[in-house]
């Protein structure tokens, strides 16, 4: 590992990158734990495992979501939580593409969270391409918030496609068939809304991925209908019952391909099928006290509980400074081992807007997409300013970011 160094506004922080295997773990509230280096990611063959899938989504508007997840732990127990890309590639020397995105887990305490939950913890901790966490959790229900920066998960250009991928065709008898690319394509959706990797779609799974591509839900009536129709196994939708339902969705509209395609752009495929604008990952849970049990939720406040825990995350454990010339603005930066994000507070009774100028540091990229912007905070408030990532994990990196107040006019 490289070191790589810190600049804010003139002043100079250098930072060594340890490698994974050097690397503590941390609880933000309760007591601190740290652990011997070589039991930091342990061998969990024993202890108790429970795992889910998910995925992140861009929105049109550049935002990021993805489900929520509820964690209940019976008895009180040491958890080792990590998440990582979800590989669906079948080519060892070619993973997806989305490998390198980053990911994070947020855990707050309650079972009907709010916005002012108590933030627990958070994964910080590398092993490769997992973010982990490890400690003790008390007994109860927590959610699980996935993050992810947007430094490398956001919009793209979108090329011009002069003629997109073909979804349907007709056989040699003249009856619709899908083509092998969109069978392929839609295997991969399988596996990603197949939540708990059991190879079959639940009812709940079903609605998720419906809620997701259509803004629908699917009641029990029309679930025993699919379940008449296609193939099922325990009262779930097996892989090829999922690819029955698409082709009579595919023939009951003669084949036109207009509403596949909005289905696959929700699931973040363009017109390439490639997925550009999503991506899955894996949640694991070990517990070594007894048996943790994961369900996936969709919070309506999801969003604003996330933003609030990572705030948090930022200005427990960061340094803070004021602004030059307005002493009631403070900028809250948090380094951590693979990643740098700031939150800026005005403390003021009107809102102001800050400068921020990143144009001399080398190797990084930020979640604003831009070397230069401008932030408005309102009065009273937090705001995340930006993320910063390195865009070559393997090469130093310099963080030179100068932050201002751009003055009223």
């Amino acid at each position: 590992m490289h070191p790589f160094n810190i600049y804010f506004s003139g002043y100079r922080f250098p930072l060594v990158l340890k490698p994974p295997a050097l690397m503590h773990c941390s609880r933000i509230v309760g007591h601190s734990v740290i652990f011997d280096n070589k039991k930091m990611f342990p061998l969990c063959q024993d202890w108790h495992h429970t795992c889910m899938k998910g995925s992140f989504f861009l929105e049109e508007d550049g935002g990021i979501t993805s489900l929520q997840y509820r964690l209940t732990v019976p008895q009180t127990a040491t958890v080792y939580l990590t998440i990582r890309p979800l590989n669906l590639s079948q080519r060892l020397e070619k993973p997806s593409s989305w490998m390198s995105v980053d990911t994070a887990v947020f855990v707050v305490s309650g079972k009907d969270t709010k916005e002012d939950s108590t933030l627990v913890c958070f994964t910080e901790s590398r092993d490769k391409e997992k973010c982990c966490w490890k400690g003790e959790l008390s007994a109860g229900t927590y959610c699980l918030l996935p993050f992810t920066t947007s430094c490398r998960l956001r919009k793209r250009t979108r090329k011009s496609v002069s003629k997109p991928v073909t979804l349907v065709n007709r056989t040699d008898t003249g009856e619709l068939d899908l083509t092998r690319d969109f069978r392929g394509a839609l295997s991969d959706i399988f596996e990603v809304i197949d939540l708990d990797g059991n190879g079959l779609l639940s009812l709940e799974e079903y609605n998720f991925f419906e809620l997701r591509t259509s803004g629908e839900n699917c009641d029990e009536e029309a679930w025993a209908v699919c379940k008449e129709n296609f193939d099922t196994r325990k009262n779930q939708l097996s892989r090829q019952g999922f690819m029955e339902l698409n082709l009579m969705e595919a023939s009951e509209r003669g084949g036109d391909p207009t509403d596949l395609w909005v289905t696959l752009e929700a699931m973040g495929y363009n017109r390439n099928l490639e997925m550009v604008e999503a991506c899955p990952f894996l949640i694991d849970v070990y517990c070594e006290e007894g048996q943790c049990t994961l369900q996936p939720v969709s919070l309506e406040s999801g969003h604003r509980i996330l933003n609030t825990a990572l705030q948090r995350s930022i200005t427990a454990r960061s340094e803070v400074k004021t602004l030059r010339g307005q002493e009631n603005v403070l900028v809250y930066t948090y380094r951590g081992e693979h990643r740098i994000s700031t939150v800026i507070a005005n403390k003021t009774n009107q809102k102001v807007t800050v400068h921020v100028n990143n144009e001399q540091s080398k190797n990084c990229s930020s979640s604003r997409g831009m070397s230069v912007f401008a932030v408005e905070v309102p009065a009273r408030t937090k705001m995340v300013c930006q993320h910063v990532l390195p865009i070559n994990e393997h090469q130093e990196w310099t963080y030179n970011c100068v932050e201002s107040i751009i003055p009223c006019q």
